[in-house]
């Protein structure tokens, strides 16, 4: 995700608004560099060089290396969260709903490479307090997935514990394609992850069936 640089010498802009430029700037390059290089590789002067500010001004704006990860990995987590809620807005079934959900996320995720690895494998290496971070962001798609959701023909209604397992194993899924270098590819995975999404709700039989019709 690349953000504009802004142009040298006077160019009138007010100080918050560059201070916003360079804050931006500096987060994309993090996770740029994250990866190229993965978290212990990568320095504070390599994040500032591909940012274009200098250590200086990237001090203004974090206290230190691990406090720039944690902004860029929750604006990550944001922007495909939003992405992913705004593609089932709409949607009068939960199928379709699920569907359009997970076929926007496997394509923002593929569009923005280097923030999709800073979530999905960088994210988990780093320590305790960003997987508590991971956990969150995993929980905040559960009520989304949980409402208007069917049980198998002649079935109760799965437990709650359902949604999050069927959440988590999606991420986990992805997560592993992504540690394999497949994310650009990870669109081509949506029958694979769309199947193992629908398959506790609506019964396997259904699920491939509903896939192949796409």
């Amino acid at each position: 995700m690349e953000v504009e640089r802004l142009p040298r010498g006077r160019h009138g802009l007010s100080r918050e608004y560059v201070a916003r430029n360079q804050r931006e700037r500096v987060l994309a390059a993090l996770a740029e560099c994250l990866y190229e290089r993965g978290f212990a590789a990568t320095t504070i002067s390599m994040i500032s060089r591909r940012a274009g500010v200098s250590k200086g001004d990237f001090y203004k704006q974090f206290e230190s290396k691990d406090a720039c990860f944690v902004e860029a990995y929750d604006d990550a987590v944001a922007q495909f969260r939003e992405g992913t809620v705004a593609a089932c807005e709409g949607k009068d079934e939960w199928v379709a709903g699920v569907l359009a959900a997970l076929t926007a996320l496997l394509d923002l995720l593929a569009g923005r490479p280097a923030q999709a690895r800073l979530v999905l494998v960088e994210g988990l290496r780093v320590g305790k307090g960003l997987y508590d971070r991971y956990q969150e962001a995993l929980l905040a798609f559960v009520p989304y997935l949980r409402a208007g959701a069917p049980a198998p023909p002649g079935a109760v209604s799965p437990p709650a514990a359902t949604d999050e397992a069927v959440v988590g194993g999606i991420a986990s899924l992805l997560s592993r394609r992504v540690a394999a270098g497949e994310i650009e590819q990870l669109p081509d995975f949506l029958p694979q992850v769309a199947e193992f999404a629908l398959t506790p709700y609506v019964g396997a039989a259904e699920a491939r069936r509903i896939i192949s019709a796409r």
